[in-house]
Parts: structure tokens; C-alpha cells; sequence
């Protein structure tokens, strides 16, 4: 599915509104709490992008409902970085791609973040293969996009505290358009010194 970046903030404006998962608040506020989190850990405008929309695949699959709840993993993983890709480019889009990949590994290499999880990432996590292999962790690894897709996944454990003030969905469109003109090959220019 093609979006274009627009589509995809009226995606998150207009559906956003349901609850996220069992937590106290909505799809939409988690998405820009993630966000801030990211902008104020100066994690970089792809990650603070990503972060924005990393769940932005639970909105394209129909009607807002926790399918974890009915046994059905919706992979918004995929369906979120295929979205993202195309308007944003790979550092957007890979460490979306992997943030459920993050949990699984970070249950593999510290049992301790398990116990942590929310009670819907647990019961997902089942779904979506549990914690990792070693030889999945070792192939995690070597991922170019692993450090993004770590830090993104801390970022949406957090990412769920009831009437957090955040900046607004449109405080993060100019920051996305820089990053699609720069995707799109049109780097603002820099003037010439002489």
C-alpha cells in the first residue's frame, strides 16, 4: 500500500483515537509520546520519525481491535515499514521493520526486561515466536539497523503513561516532509560559500 505523507498523518489523526492495547491510552498518544521520547534523547529525525508511526500498521489492518487479545499476530511490523519505506526511506523504515524483533531479542539476552514487558506485549510476544534463538540473537546482531530498532523498542515500553503532554501531530510534518524530499532524492540545498 502506497501512502503518501499526508495519507499517513490523516491515517493517524483520524484512526489513532483507539486504545493501545491494555493501556491507558490511545494509539495516537502513544505514537507521540514515542516520538518525543526520541527528540528528546536526540535519537535523530529518521528515529523520531519512526517512532512517530512505528505502529502505524495496527491502523491499516481494518477495524481498531487488540487481534493479540484473539490469538491473531497482524504482523503491523511489516505492514507499517512497507507503508513507511516508500515515503521515507530505510532508516526510517528497517528499524520499524524491527521493533518487534527487539523485544524477542532483548527476552533472549536479559530476562529481566520479560518481566517488565506490559501484559499485552507479553501475550503478543507468544505470538510473534517468543523470545529468540541464539542463533537468532547472533543474526540480530549483525543487523544494520540493530541500535535503532533497540532503541525504538525501549522507547515504545515507555511510550503508554496516561495524560502525558506531548507536542502535536502537526509539529512533526515539517520534520517529515524533510525527511521525504530527502528520500525523494531533493536534499534542501545548501547555499555556496564563497
Amino acid at each position: 500500500m502506497d501512502l503518501s505523507t499526508d495519507q499517513i498523518f490523516q491515517l493517524l489523526q483520524s484512526r489513532g483515537g483507539g486504545r493501545y492495547g491494555l493501556s491507558a491510552v490511545t494509539q495516537k498518544e502513544h505514537a507521540l509520546q514515542a516520538a518525543n521520547i526520541a527528540a528528546q534523547r536526540g535519537l535523530g529525525d529518521a528515529l523520531v520519525i519512526a517512532a512517530l508511526f512505528h505502529d502505524v500498521g495496527h491502523l491499516l489492518v481494518g477495524d481498531d481491535v487488540d487481534l493479540a487479545q484473539q490469538g491473531i499476530d497482524d504482523l503491523h511490523e511489516q505492514t507499517s515499514a512497507n507503508a513507511l519505506e516508500s515515503i521515507f526511506g530505510k532508516d526510517v523504515a528497517e528499524p520499524v521493520r524491527l521493533h518487534v524483533a527487539a523485544k524477542r531479542y532483548l527476552c533472549a539476552v536479559n530476562p529481566a526486561y520479560h518481566d517488565k514487558l506490559s501484559e499485552d506485549s507479553r501475550r503478543s510476544l507468544s505470538l510473534q515466536g517468543g523470545p529468540m534463538t541464539p542463533t537468532e540473537v547472533a543474526a540480530f546482531d549483525n543487523l544494520e539497523h540493530r541500535a535503532a530498532a533497540l532503541a525504538l523498542r525501549m522507547i515504545d515500553d515507555e511510550a503508554k503513561v496516561a495524560g502525558l503532554k506531548t507536542p502535536s501531530l502537526d509539529s512533526y510534518r515539517p520534520l517529515a516532509a524533510r525527511l521525504h524530499l530527502t528520500h525523494q532524492g531533493h536534499a534542501p540545498r545548501r547555499p555556496i560559500r564563497r
